[in-house]
């Protein structure tokens, strides 16, 4: 199951374990169950601290294993195969339940340990979900640091028939005992929020006593994390708010253009920025939205800024760095529809709709490449695009015009999303051409039509456009003296995250400057 290169890694890994792990398999006769048993196998035998045994009496889902220590009968459980993406959840859980520390804070793990509910989690995957593994590892974790939490981390290509039973039609997604809990990225900090009911007031007590920044940057993508750490090296109070690290960048998958990087992926590539910010003095205050920003009302006075958990932290200075997020179609359906059928992630969601018929709306590049992502996976793919002709480069057109389950329909008005009731069962739409109206089975659509930009907190404070960008100039100021923006939020063209990073980096020197060059008032 696992190649020399690989088995020499995970030994490495491996000789972190500082107690012992027992993976313990529950097996059937599936061939599934047969590459299992194996992978296990050679797990134990690269390290005198991990055992296999298999108790097939054990009431769980078969092909299924669990990660545990002697003796106990707690820890995360996988049921299906734990390669593709989810193989580094694999080895985190084995480090973990091996007593390799954890890289959250002290805090956060300590509010794990002392959830006092009994909560039984389960996930739903696909091998090739980038955003799948941080939910299961957030998963994983709490399971192997509090008893009363299990996690079971499940393969949706091996267990379609709960796929088809739950409804489940877009991954990650999230069950907590039995019911409904999340679709799609989350946070450990978000889960844990999510459970512990008075999270959100202790958060923000904790933030409304905190002293004012030199410069408050919200947003925690390429943009943010590039102030940060310009910010933080020039010396002065420095604090990094934002929802989720990485911000967009998490919903990308290969990133190729990257300078001086010519290959990496999206995850990683926020895993590295975040380890970058690390490096420096910044208060990183995570899982946290601005609501509201209550502009100074002096120049060289403090900022302030709500966030939705009702907290206020003040600034001398602002950059604003909170990105897109995915255009939706605003036609009928579409919200009853989200993660019922209708999906912005290819890659994410892309295999629960194998062997059946899908739509992706919008013939830019991102859609180009869906239809030909989904092309090796479902059925047969319909185009659809609003203008007379695609607006992907050359190369994509030419590719995706080769497939054979692929139509292209131009001129196409998507007007309604239809489903009975749980599902999305069709689209319509309308030639633009002659008026007709058209519609299409489908069991999938995919929506690919570009951002908008995260700004409606913003209303009556900086000048925007009218698509919601922010108006800066070419040193990033606004319309608000001590308040900048950077990267996708704004009017700055080619939406690229090598331009959010330098814009970033510029709205910090901006700031230092303003800061430098202002008297302080209040």
């Amino acid at each position: 199951m696992l190649d020399t290169t690989m088995k020499n890694q995970l030994k490495a890994y491996l000789e972190k374990l500082t107690k012992p792990v027992e993976l313990i398999a529950t097996l059937d006769d599936s061939a599934k169950s047969a590459e299992i048993k194996e992978l296990l196998a050679e797990i134990a035998e690269l390290s005198e601290k991990v055992t296999f045994r298999e108790d097939n009496a054990l009431p769980e889902r078969k092909p299924s294993f669990l990660i545990t220590n002697p003796g106990s009968t707690t820890g995360p459980r996988f049921a299906g195969s734990p390669l593709g993406h989810e193989f580094t959840s694999l080895v985190l859980a084995l480090l973990q339940t091996g007593g390799h520390p954890s890289k959250e804070t002290q805090a956060l793990l300590d509010q794990i340990r002392q959830l006092d509910d009994d909560l039984h989690f389960e996930t739903y995957y696909s091998l090739s979900c980038h955003n799948c593994p941080d939910v299961v590892q957030a998963l994983n974790l709490m399971a192997i640091l509090n008893p009363r939490i299990s996690h079971t981390a499940i393969d949706g290509g091996v267990f379609q028939n709960e796929i088809q039973d739950r409804n489940v039609m877009g991954v990650p997604a999230v069950f907590l005992n039995g019911k409904e809990f999340g679709q799609g990225r989350l946070s450990l900090a978000e889960i844990v929020s999510k459970v512990d009911v008075n999270a959100d007031k202790r958060a923000a007590e904790e933030l409304n006593k905190r002293d004012a920044y030199d410069v408050l940057i919200v947003g925690s993508g390429p943009a943010g994390a590039a102030a940060a750490i310009y910010s933080a090296r020039k010396g002065i109070r420095t604090a990094l708010l934002g929802e989720r690290f990485g911000g967009q960048v998490l919903d990308t998958v290969d990133i190729e253009n990257y300078i001086s990087v010519p290959k990496t992926e999206g995850s990683k590539l926020a895993g590295a920025l975040k380890a970058h910010v690390s490096e420096y003095a910044v208060d990183v205050i995570d899982s946290q939205s601005a609501s509201k920003l209550i502009p100074a009302s002096l120049e060289g006075g403090l900022h302030t800024i709500q966030t939705a958990t009702g907290a206020e932290l003040k600034t001398r200075s602002l950059i604003i760095a909170t990105g897109a997020r995915w255009r939706s179609m605003n036609v009928p359906g579409e919200e009853q529809y989200r993660t019922r059928g209708v999906a912005y992630c290819p890659h994410c969601d892309g295999p629960l709709y194998k062997g059946k018929r899908v739509a992706v709306v919008g013939g830019g590049n991102s859609g180009v490449e869906a239809a030909i992502d989904l092309a090796g996976i479902v059925e047969h793919v319909t185009l659809l695009e609003f203008a007379p002709a695609m607006k992907a480069d050359a190369v994509l057109q030419e590719k995706v015009r080769s497939l054979e389950n692929v139509d292209i329909i131009l001129n196409a008005q998507t007007l309604e999303v239809k489903g009975d009731g749980s599902k999305v069962t069709g689209l319509a739409y309308k030639d633009r051409v002659n008026e007709t109206v058209h519609e299409v089975a489908l069991a999938g659509i995919f929506v690919q039509i570009g951002l908008l930009p995260n700004t409606n907190w913003l209303d009556g404070t900086v000048e925007r456009n009218q698509m919601g960008e922010i108006l800066i100039d070419a040193k990033c100021e606004t319309s608000v003296k001590g308040v900048f923006a950077a990267g996708d939020c704004t009017t700055v063209p080619y939406k690229q995250i090598i331009i959010a990073s330098g814009e970033g980096a510029k709205a910090s020197l901006s700031a230092f400057d303003y800061l430098i060059r202002t008297q302080p008032v209040g």
